[in-house]
């Protein structure tokens, strides 16, 4: 085993914690992308693990390879979701039904992709992109500096039909672009950018005009996502302070980032205050609010002193209370509520057939409002 992959192995949790999702390349698998990928003949149910009291009727969505960022259309029939399956060297994106069947590529196929998700109005989906600078898959990050993760200045947000076809440039700045996602009003587009020098959020029209910086303050701001009336956001944001400031400087100057702490936050994009939600000393990621607007579901490794061991927790915005969802020993994360509430997808490693893989599982919600 190189060096390389042995420091992928042992943090091969810390490998979903940035970006949308940047996942290693897995090869060998039986999904053939643009041909239909692997699907079973008949629902594959899945492992609940005990505590898991929420959860009833999960499914596995996919099967093998790195899948991961499932998001719904606005009415919960479809999901749109980024994977690296068989002979794929790094992500592209695809679009399935909610059961897992009709899968089917939608981006080019060329460079990396990330982040994607599907307007409300079904008329066009968004991602992030490298395929204007090379066909080609960009360079993984070199890890003998410990783990980093790559900010490609090639990245830059794209809209397509619901099919991927007429593809149009949203973004065309110097440097990082991407984690975009809609408003479910549709009026507006949240995603994270560089161009200022550091990591930011920003808002734009659908159509890439208007964009307008909505945080200021030093350090890793990204992963956004609106409320269900569009009113708030919520985001994952690193504060570095000391040596982890000059570090985190130093990398971006490089083009990365080192995933260590990140916390929660939420602001009214009326009064746009941040409201901070963590303080835990861990990776908080992956945030998505409820449909009753009054608590996220996220990811975080809290409960595991290595920082390897990844759960879904629900926090409460008003007393901040956190009650653990998921447990399973290895990863859960990147959920999302279908706008109804009945219906959460997520990324796990449960039920595995090869060690390190990625799939999308949907489960039943059965969780009382408070």
């Amino acid at each position: 085993m190189n060096a390389r992959k042995a420091i992928h192995i042992s943090l091969v949790a810390l490998t979903l914690v940035l970006s949308c999702f940047v996942m290693p390349p897995v090869h060998g698998q039986s999904a053939k992308p643009g041909g239909g990928l692997a699907e079973p003949s008949t629902p594959v149910m899945a492992t609940i693990f005990e505590g898991e009291k929420y959860f009833s009727n999960v499914r596995q969505l996919t099967f093998g390879g790195q899948n991961a960022e499932a998001y719904f259309n606005h009415d919960g029939s479809e999901l749109i979701y980024q994977a690296t399956v068989d002979s794929m060297a790094c992500d592209q994106i695809f679009r399935m039904n909610a059961d897992g069947t009709h899968k089917r590529l939608v981006s080019t196929g060329k460079g990396r992709t990330t982040c994607s998700f599907i307007a409300p109005d079904g008329n066009a989906i968004i991602y992030a992109s490298t395929h204007l600078a090379d066909d080609a898959c960009p360079p993984d990050p070199d890890m003998s500096q410990g783990y980093v993760w790559a900010l490609y200045n090639s990245f830059d947000i794209f809209k397509a039909d619901p099919d991927g076809s007429n593809l149009v440039q949203l973004t065309s700045t110097p440097g990082y672009d991407a984690e975009a996602v809609y408003s479910p009003r549709g009026d507006k587009i949240i995603f994270t950018s560089v161009r200022t020098g550091d990591l930011e959020l920003y808002i734009m029209n659908p159509d890439g005009s208007g964009v307008e910086q909505i945080t200021h303050e030093v350090g890793y701001d990204g992963g956004a996502f609106f409320s269900l009336d569009g009113n708030w956001i919520c985001w994952r944001a690193s504060r570095p302070e000391g040596e982890e400031l000059k570090e985190y400087r130093t990398l971006l100057a490089d083009g990365f980032i080192r995933p260590k702490r990140l916390d929660l936050y939420v602001m009214n994009l009326k009064d746009r205050k941040p409201i901070r939600l963590t303080d835990n000393n861990s990776a908080n990621f992956g945030p998505y609010f409820h449909p009753d607007g009054k608590h996220l579901i996220f990811c975080s490794n809290l409960h595991d002193p290595k920082g390897r061991r990844f759960d879904l927790f629900l926090i409460n915005l008003e007393t901040k209370k956190i009650e653990q969802v998921t447990h399973n020993e290895t990863f859960d994360g990147f959920p999302m509520f279908s706008h109804d509430g009945t219906k959460l997808v997520f990324a796990s490693n449960r039920d595995n057939s090869r060690k390190y893989e990625t799939n999308v599982f949907m489960a039943d919600w059965n969780w009382p409002a408070e």
